[in-house]
């Protein structure tokens, strides 16, 4: 995997890989040399270790929201939301 070269600031992983597999570390999915670098990259970047700590609060969050809890609006405002993001999601 070439993404596992050591960057020139010392970081192994830029801040946008590490963002992109904060859902498989937290689903215990990352393995490996690649866990490894991502725990590395959590202790030398702040940025990631709070966005690491949002997503985990998020999860935690919505994890108790049902469909029924949601006013009909928001809930189309958020699937709207979503299906935007993943037909685009360099455009979020």
């Amino acid at each position: 995997m070439k993404w596992l070269r050591r960057r020139p600031n010392g970081h192994d992983l830029t801040c946008q890989q590490a963002v992109a597999l904060v859902t498989a570390y937290l689903d215990g999915d990352l393995r490996g040399d690649a866990r490894i670098l991502f725990e590395a990259h959590l202790r030398e970047c702040e940025l990631c270790t709070e966005h690491v700590k949002q997503i985990r609060v998020t999860i935690a969050v919505a994890g108790h929201v049902r469909d029924e809890d949601l006013d009909p609006l928001a809930r189309e405002d958020l699937l709207r939301l979503y299906r935007r993001w993943r037909d685009d999601p360099a455009s979020s």
